[in-house]
């Protein structure tokens, strides 16, 4: 199955489950992944109300601490460009971009008002970026974000590519790839693992669930909780 295949129904059965869910299914479904694929450093979370997101990951890079070294007329060029790129493939999107202006990035903010409208409009749910954002009260309605930071100027905020690999929060992005992402953080999907995901989601809250039934009564003992310990599998 490749990254493109997917249908809108089966990204919809995953965002019924927060992030970590989803890590703790992808540690059945794929072991392996156990330690790689998800974000390890912190992040603001926009809107922790709002459900799970899941898409097509848009990947690019940006610099804002200083000005473009190309002409207005590139860098106007590039930025439609990009705008095209976002609006092409599948849909719904996430729109994942590094800021590589190292320690300082989130200098300035890519991210606001017009561009949370514009990328909502191409059919993205939302951004995961180690850059900042502003206009929080002018913010696109139901667009996520996960950032870096929040700053008030957009400083020399431009693109310098797009459709490349990008880190994020430590976590490696190609355009194409299927992100999960929440107020906890994002994780990449593989293809190949969505079609048991939920299912194992499932599996594992019913087994968290007896734990929890027993962990949350006032006659909860250690000995009561070994024994429902001993009928699982594993418990995350």
């Amino acid at each position: 199955m490749s990254a493109e295949s997917p249908s809108v129904h089966m990204l919809a059965a995953l965002s019924a489950f927060d992030t970590p869910t989803i890590c703790n299914a992808l540690e059945v479904v794929l072991p392996e992944r156990r330690g790689s694929g998800y974000t390890t450093r912190p992040a603001l979370c926009g809107f922790p109300g709002l459900k799970p997101m899941v898409g097509f990951a848009r990947t690019a890079r940006i610099r804002t601490k200083a000005p473009a070294s190309m002409s207005a007329a590139d860098a106007r060029a590039l930025r439609h460009d990009y705008y095209r790129y976002v609006d092409a493939g599948a849909k719904p999107s996430i729109i994942v971009i590094q800021d590589i202006d190292g320690p300082d990035a989130g200098y300035g903010a890519f991210w606001g008002e017009v561009q949370s409208a514009i990328h909502r409009g191409l059919g993205s749910l939302g951004v995961v970026t180690d850059g900042s954002v502003r206009d929080l009260d002018q913010w696109a309605n139901d667009f996520q974000f996960l950032a870096g930071k929040i700053a008030p100027s957009h400083a020399y905020a431009n693109v310098v590519d797009f459709g490349g690999e990008v880190e994020v929060f430590g976590m490696r992005v190609r355009p194409g790839d299927i992100i999960h992402a929440d107020r906890h953080g994002a994780v990449v999907v593989p293809a190949s693992a969505l079609i048991e995901l939920p299912a194992a989601a499932q599996t594992l809250a019913a087994r968290e669930a007896r734990i929890l039934a027993v962990a949350r009564t006032p006659e909860c003992t250690a000995e009561r909780l070994i024994e429902v310990f001993n009928r699982e599998d594993e418990i995350h």
